[in-house]
């Protein structure tokens, strides 16, 4: 509860109460509920003195506790002062605008804010806003940030993202568009063209409307200051067909004290002089290639953006867009015969929550345009994650130590239980079952054994396994379990003194209890197949269930089957050359499938080494055998190994049976390289694909609080094919890895895997391989765990 320490003003306190309940709902972190913290604000509030607020509390929820300002409260001159450092500056606002902010500073225990007077008769300050802190961030009609059918300079902020729908017709625009850096902006889209039919020529076609796909990406070369303005670099449609293509540079710049956004930019391609020519494979930016041509084809277009309220805003462009001259467009001919009416547009931006997006627009002087787009910070918990607290039943405490230790931590998630001590450290060996982040899990060990404690022990050391692999060690100071009898265990105190290591291990303890020899999973499942000419969007849904055993260390006895009672997967097309991937529709149209069914051991030594080897039905198309090895460097910044497979092609309608007798084998060196510092990992493989096509495949993947972004691309000797499909492409696409635990409310270490390529096609295809050993070391490397440990317990802001 928040309550005033001697001061009046409860009818406030509650409110804030409520005001910090909607916006702040509880964190992922709490174990037995977190330390509520005592503020103070001094000034010109209608109810100064000390509050007790939630953990989370920010400067927003101490004003609203303290009744607000008074009318001579100088808010540009409001100062913060922290026990642990300097008085800072913290300029404030009313607290509705205040709130969510980047100025809404969280607060800690001891803090005190101080708000001055203004002098007697002083006109009232206005807050030092930095240029472009509260910049325009909607989409424009596919996606990218910016008006209606031109981009600004602004971006999505870091790690969030965008999903939405435009109609202006004839265009239906479906887009994805993610912050991913925060100077990089990546959007994703599919044009439809309302009233022009795709593949009238082939039989049996249902694909409907014509639909392109397409890549943008935009980067910010110039963050604004006070005088200069956003500049930034927009590549849209950069590959492919081109249909869209073009390239921008455009500068923004924010007008205060008014909020207006001015933008300025000059593009070639679709907002140029003609449209791009078609590049096939590979990539092709004018921009940079050629830009005195760019220069030569480029127009100029612009816009400007009012927000008379922070729900509102106005928006007005000019568009350079000659449609009559897209004649690479398949709309040109049917709806843009001569020029458009007016290449001005006009229209309003609603945002009636924090999420979502309405626009409004008249476009081209005789057309209504209509966007609805939501979004949201990417790996924040939808549902707040709580781990109750172990309580210990009568009988239980009269067990042995090791027995109540084990206990306590079988009921919260662990297994493979081993506990040993002597007179100078306490040794835990667990296997963690449920928590997706290593540091976590440690923290909720500690947590739960620091009751049980033997008061002489100086360390706790704690060892966590993978089916008996160690893959983690940590360790921490007995005394930062103390207080565990309180209301609120400090579990600030263990994640400061806990250190990990990821090598070295000592053997783990033998015998183990609460041995885990049977595991099974059961999640719902959803694949899609697009793009093929019977039909643009192909799908599959239903449930994906396993049955594990395991007999020894390291050894892996798996069963998965897959039923899909919703199933219109179907294709048109004949498989491919050399048919590694391009007959994947064979297997996708079963509605019961075996997807595997294979025994896999893994080995490690104490550096540690890893070593795999699986053999059996390795993934839904092959089986055969296959083996893995790898290696930490430098703390696990990165990663060496490299595998090999020889397999056959599964019979799709029989689940033990092989397609002929053709062998299939891979030979790949493997290499990642882990930049902790951007949350960002690269991913290579070098060598022989399954087709027999060599070469090089690389993937780039960025991190978001659990969340993983992924995309790859290819470059291999094309030549062992003989379609003209195969030869010349280059394998790509995108991927997304995303937690159960963000949407249960409870921690777990399953996660969803959705991936996305613009074809199905035989080229740099590798086995679909169960948990390969670059995933299993995963955050377990010793880079990632000092950055897990340091960052998923940041205070949100």
């Amino acid at each position: 509860m928040i309550f005033p320490r001697g001061n009046p003003g409860a009818n406030a306190v509650v409110a804030a109460l409520l005001l910090n309940a909607l916006f702040h709902p509880p964190p992922a972190i709490a174990i037995g509920g977190p330390r509520p913290i005592t503020v103070t604000v001094e000034g010109e509030v209608r109810n100064p003195g000390s509050y007790t607020l939630p953990y989370d509390a920010t400067l927003s929820t101490l004003i609203v506790a303290a009744g607000g300002y008074t009318d001579n409260a100088d808010l540009a001159a409001a100062t913060l002062t922290r026990e642990s450092a300097n008085t800072v500056s913290a300029p404030l606002s009313h607290p509705r605008l205040l709130k969510g902010s980047p100025a809404d500073l969280p607060l800690e225990d001891g803090d005190t804010l101080r708000i001055p007077a203004r002098a007697p008769g002083a006109p009232a300050r206005t807050r030092p806003r930095p240029a472009g802190a509260e910049s325009f961030t909607g989409p424009n009609n596919f996606g990218v940030t910016g008006l209606f059918e031109t981009p600004t300079a602004r971006l999505m902020p870091e790690n969030r993202f965008r999903l939405g729908a435009t109609q202006v017709h004839p265009y239906r625009y479906y887009f994805g568009t993610v912050g991913l850096f925060d100077r990089l902006e990546v959007n994703g889209r599919v044009t439809e063209i309302i009233g022009v039919k795709a593949f009238t020529n082939l039989p049996g076609s249902s694909y409907g409307d014509y639909k392109d796909k397409a890549v943008d990406a935009k980067f910010l070369l110039l963050k604004e200051g006070k005088y200069l303005p956003a500049l930034s670099v927009v590549v849209s449609d950069p590959t492919g067909t081109r249909l869209y293509a073009s390239q921008a540079i455009v500068a923004s710049k924010r007008i205060l004290p008014l909020d207006v956004d001015v933008s300025l930019g000059f593009g070639n391609g679709r907002l140029g002089k003609q449209p791009l020519p078609a590049q096939g494979e590979g990539f092709k930016v004018e921009l940079f290639t050629d830009p005195v041509k760019w220069a030569r084809e480029a127009l100029p277009f612009g816009g400007i953006q009012y927000a008379p309220a922070p729900w509102l805003s106005l928006l007005a462009e000019y568009s350079p867009i000659r449609y009559e001259r897209q004649t690479t467009d398949p709309a040109q001919k049917k709806y843009f015969p001569t020029a458009v009416r007016s290449p001005f547009n006009f229209g309003a931006r609603v945002k009636p929550l924090k999420w979502l997006e309405v626009d409004a627009s008249w476009q081209r002087g005789n057309e209504i345009g209509v966007t609805a787009s939501v979004a949201f910070d990417i790996g924040r918990p939808l549902v707040p994650i709580r781990d109750e607290p172990y309580l210990e039943t009568a009988d239980a405490s009269h067990a042995p130590l090791d027995d109540r230790i084990a206990l306590a931590l079988a009921d919260v998630g662990f297994s493979d239980i081993a506990v040993s001590s002597d007179e100078f450290t306490l040794r835990v060996d667990v296997q963690n079952n449920r928590y997706f982040f290593a540091p976590r899990a440690v923290e909720v060990l500690l947590a739960t054994i620091a009751p049980l404690a033997p008061p002489n022990v100086e360390y706790v050391r704690v060892l966590l396994k993978e089916n008996g692999i160690p893959v983690a060690e940590a360790a921490v100071p007995a005394n930062a379990l103390s207080g565990a009898g309180s209301s609120f265990f400090p579990t600030d105190r263990i994640r400061a003194a806990v250190g990990f290591r990821s090598a070295n291990f000592d053997a783990p303890i033998r015998p183990t209890t609460h041995r885990r020899r049977f595991d099974y999973s059961l999640k719902p499942s959803f694949e899609t197949f697009l793009n093929d000419p019977s039909g643009f969007f192909k799908y599959r849904v239903g449930l994906a269930g396993s049955v594990s055993t395991f007999p020894w260390r390291g050894g892996t006895a798996l069963l998965g089957v897959e039923g899909y009672p919703v199933n219109n997967i179907s294709t048109l097309n004949a498989p491919l050359s050399i048919p590694i991937r391009s007959d994947v529709a064979q297997y996708k149209k079963e509605r019961i499938t075996l997807g595997r069914l294979l025994f896999d051991q893994v080995f490690a030594t104490r550096d540690p080494a890893y070593f795999r080897a699986a053999a059996g039905m390795l993934e839904t198309m092959f089986g055969g055998v296959d083996a893995e090895a790898a290696l930490p460097l430098w703390n696990g910044r990165i990663l060496a190994g490299g595998s090999g497979s020889v397999v056959r092609k599964r019979a799709p309608a029989d689940p033990f049976r092989f397609r002929g007798n053709k062998n299939y084998h891979t030979a790949l060196l493997q290499g990642r390289l882990n930049v902790p510092e951007i949350d960002a990992a690269v991913d290579v493989k070098w060598g022989r694909f399954l087709a027999g096509d060599r070469g090089v495949r690389v993937a780039v993947s960025k991190f978001i609080r659990g969340v993983t972004l992924s995309a790859w691309y290819s470059a291999t000797d094309t030549d062992v094919f003989t379609d003209p499909f195969n030869r010349g492409y280059h394998d790509k696409g995108i991927s997304v890895e995303i937690p159960i635990r963000l949407f249960t409310g409870r921690d777990s270490k399953t996660a969803y895997r959705y991936s996305l390529s613009p074809w199905t096609r035989d080229v740099a295809q590798d086995i679909d391989r169960y948990l390969p050993l670059f995933d299993r070391i995963g955050r377990n490397a010793g880079v990632l765990l000092d950055r897990d440990q340091g960052s998923i317990y940041r205070a949100p802001r």
